[in-house]
């Protein structure tokens, strides 16, 4: 196939664009840099200039794919009513150049507040208290006849290059001198590695989408006192509790995302795509010199 990627030079975006090229399937990356246009170059895929804002670009793009796979997002959070609106009207620009075709659509989404303190499944809906509507958007394209579903990535995607949400406790544990947690911490972030939700893309691309949403998780739920701890012991700083009214103060607006219990079963997923993680797991991965490089 030859599969149009938005988010191609990103931190999954490039995994799966390896993914996909090792596999035999041609990618059409998007991207709106030089940089970014080399990067993709040295990778072997095909350059398409454009943007998530620019939606003729998203249409081109789609309308020169057998495949779009969505995994750009900006996650900028001093705008994000803005950007969960550049991407739904990213997502609705692509599925129209794909309605009347056999052509599959995987979106990117979450697991941020599916299922709060329970174990979230494939059978739970988004959602609608989460201001980013890709799942419902990507519903409304397949409720057009577009073949669209959705992949939801743990939050806790790690690897060489993360520079998501642990990288961000790390810099903010170095910075305060202390690896913290909210209350016991036993509050439990689901986690994947980037190469493995990589091909996870690649075989739900292949096999069919008609079986999401997916749920890209390895480890079911780590504490996040277990972060923590790893965090502390790497960068010998103590390790300390926060009240919840202490939380906001020393996380900022990172505290809602710390306080989460977010776990997540990926059962369905692997039984449906016959995937199964081969890469480390959170812990194993963020305890080794790569996360702690100043």
């Amino acid at each position: 196939m030859r599969v149009f990627l938005t988010g191609a030079t990103g931190f999954v975006g490039s995994a799966i664009v390896s993914e996909l090229i090792t596999s035999g399937h041609q990618v059409l990356g998007l991207t709106r840099s030089d940089a970014g246009a080399e990067k993709l170059a040295s990778m072997g895929a095909e350059i398409h200039h454009g943007s998530l804002e620019d939606l003729k670009s998203l249409r081109d793009g789609a309308s020169k794919a057998d495949a779009v796979i969505h995994t750009a997002f900006n996650h900028d959070f001093s705008r994000f009513a803005q950007n969960c609106a550049d991407d739904r009207h990213a997502i609705e620009a692509m599925g129209a150049v794909l309605e009347g075709s056999d052509r599959p659509m995987l979106v990117t989404s979450g697991l941020a507040l599916i299922a709060p303190s329970r174990i979230a499944t494939e059978a739970d809906k988004a959602s609608p208290d989460f201001p980013r509507v890709s799942e419902t958007a990507a519903a409304a394209v397949a409720s057009r006849g577009v073949r669209a579903s959705s992949v939801r990535l743990a939050p806790s995607t790690h690897g060489t290059g993360d520079h998501g949400f642990v990288p961000h406790l790390i810099s903010l544990a170095r910075e305060k001198g202390i690896a913290a947690y909210i209350g016991d911490g036993l509050n439990r972030w689901p986690g994947v590695h980037r190469l493995d939700a990589a091909r996870l893309f690649r075989l739900a691309l292949e096999q069919g989408v008609e079986s999401g949403p997916y749920h890209a998780v390895d480890d079911e739920g780590v504490p996040f006192k277990a972060i923590a701890d790893v965090i502390g012991r790497r960068l010998g700083v103590p390790v300390v509790s926060k009240t919840h009214e202490e939380a906001a103060e020393h996380f900022g607006w990172f505290a809602r995302f710390a306080g989460m219990d977010i776990p997540a079963s990926s059962a369905r997923t692997r039984s449906a795509l016959g995937w199964t993680p081969e890469q480390p797991g959170l812990i194993a991965d963020l305890d080794q010199a790569h996360y702690f490089d100043a």
